[in-house]
């Protein structure tokens, strides 16, 4: 091969590796954004939830209902008069 022509390959190959890792880092920070995110929501706060019956066997539905106080970032929900965390499983589907 000639020399012009090593060097004409050369820069080309220089050339797609430098486009590759523009285009790497490109998608690693669209990645990053779509993770900051907030997720769809399953529950909103002023939101009423009913628990399933099979975690609080022998109450109505009435008694079983309650008001979401704050939305987690971890997708979980914080009840007004029940403590700790919550999570979509744990309630009736509506």
């Amino acid at each position: 091969m000639k020399k012009g022509t090593k060097l004409l390959l050369g820069g080309v190959t220089v050339a797609a590796a430098a486009a590759g890792a523009i285009g790497a880092v490109s998608m690693k920070r669209d990645r990053k954004s779509k993770r900051s995110r907030a997720p769809d929501a399953w529950a909103r706060p002023g939101m009423k939830v009913t628990f399933r019956a099979e975690l609080m066997p022998g109450r109505d539905p009435d008694e079983r209902t309650y008001e979401v106080t704050d939305l987690l970032p971890s997708g979980r929900v914080l009840l007004d008069r029940v403590n700790g965390e919550h999570t979509q499983t744990e309630f009736e589907r509506q």
